[in-house]
């Protein structure tokens, strides 16, 4: 298993203990991870993860701003965030960050935007770590969907796929 994959859970009872909070998203749910005062994780959960009240009040905002976004794909974040990554992570993160609400690129439009390869644009957008306020989803394959989160299959596209139709990418 790839090293970044572990944090896409499958035992969602025991991995919900670390998260401050576990908002409900259709086809998933959403675990925040606080340290002090800035947001260090966002990550899918399975949809039978149980929710969880916010534990603090940076998990509250946070949750928030994650529900006004899954009723409005146009809500922006903002959010303290950890974005803790190599250069090119970071030059990846912040392009994904201008891909607007609506419109998807491919892995290869990306890769040639930053003078890279597709494969290492898709093992940065798996490395994020606080997907949704980082839009990796709006990076797809040119045939389709592309994997989600180092994964190709089960309830992370179903995911992806949730989030492109919600910012109308897809059509419902």
């Amino acid at each position: 298993m790839h090293p970044e994959a572990r944090r896409y859970v499958t035992e969602p009872e025991l991995q919900a203990r670390r998260f401050c909070a576990i908002v409900a998203f259709p086809e998933m749910r959403v675990g925040l991870r606080t340290r002090d005062d800035t947001l260090v994780e966002i990550t899918y959960l399975p949809p039978a993860t149980a929710e969880r009240a916010p534990a603090n009040a940076l998990a509250a905002r946070a949750a928030r701003q994650l529900e006004r976004y899954r009723a409005d794909p146009d809500a922006r974040f903002e959010l303290p965030l950890a974005i803790d990554g190599s250069a090119f992570q970071q030059r990846v993160w912040a392009a994904l960050c201008a891909i607007p609400r609506g419109r998807a690129l491919t892995y290869g439009e990306m890769a040639k935007q930053l003078g890279s390869a597709a494969r290492a644009v898709g093992q940065a957008c798996g490395a994020n770590r606080l997907p949704v306020v980082i839009p990796c989803h709006r990076v797809v394959a040119a045939n389709g969907l592309g994997g989600f989160a180092h994964h190709t299959g089960g309830f992370l596209l179903e995911a992806k796929r949730w989030l492109l139709t919600h910012e109308g990418v897809l059509a419902h």
